[in-house]
């Protein structure tokens, strides 16, 4: 099995801050893989430094065997990815948007209306797709960025918290798109916080805390066959109330 992804001493500093100090992360093509990691961990950072949105001070990213810097828009070509709040223009309605997505990418107009026609029938977006975007909840956006990102059928999905705001039919619909995507070849790779999902989905996963890879392995290897999110707790450390910590909440009213 080949490599999908590979990130080798990866470092990212904002004036004083090390928001990536040194990342090395090896993704197998194939796979569907997880990262997790508490808030401000560089989880976010480090996904935009393969994704080609955001230029590494050091180290080196491949993507399917091609180097992301300097190469950012070769990477492209094999990459899709959907933010976590993507950032699609307002104004154009989801058809309009992936029209404007294929045509970015040198599309045949013929293969835009296809697989466009799928994606929005498929993520239940047919009934609004002359609607503009900024009348979508952040749910249906998120439905039209992963059909941007899957439009021209990239070989690797990166995906951040992909299934906030999604009710659980679309959540459902979401996961069968990605299994589909992966049984042909494709790799997945997503950032969530919900670990249980990440648990139910995922072959290995990457945590991340500090800038750094502080754990990997297979679910079972991290969560030694309980609870990933009690393995999350016991690798980057957690926080319990202290007795007494708001007790005011339990008095009895005046």
């Amino acid at each position: 099995m080949g490599e999908a992804i590979r990130a080798t001493g990866v470092v990212k500093k904002s004036g004083d801050v090390t928001s990536v100090g040194g990342l090395n992360l090896t993704i197998p093509e194939g796979s569907f893989y997880g990262i997790a990691g508490p808030n401000g961990a560089g989880k976010t950072t480090s996904i935009r430094m393969i994704t080609g949105l955001l230029e590494p001070d050091a180290g080196s990213i491949e993507v399917a065997g091609i180097s992301v810097w300097p190469h950012p828009r070769r990477a492209k070509a094999v990459l899709g990815y959907v933010a976590d709040n993507p950032p699609l223009f307002g104004r154009l309605t989801a058809r309009e948007m992936l029209d404007y997505a294929g045509m970015l990418r040198g599309m045949a107009t013929d293969d835009i209306r296809t697989r466009g026609d799928d994606l929005l029938r498929v993520l239940d977006l047919e009934a609004d797709a002359g609607r503009p975007i900024a009348d979508f909840s952040l749910g249906m956006t998120k439905r039209v960025g992963l059909a941007v990102a899957m439009l021209h059928a990239p070989r690797v999905l990166i995906l951040d918290e992909p299934f906030g705001a999604l009710d659980p039919v679309n959540t459902q619909v979401m996961e069968q798109m990605l299994q589909r995507f992966r049984q042909g070849g494709g790799t997945v790779v997503f950032s969530s916080h919900v670990l249980d999902v990440v648990q139910k989905l995922c072959d290995r996963v990457a945590i991340i805390a500090g800038g750094a890879l502080v754990a990997e392995g297979t679910v079972a290897e991290l969560s030694h066959g309980g609870s990933l999110q009690d393995a999350f707790v016991d690798i980057v450390g957690g926080r319990e109330l202290a007795e007494g910590d708001l007790s005011w909440l339990s008095s009895s009213p005046a």
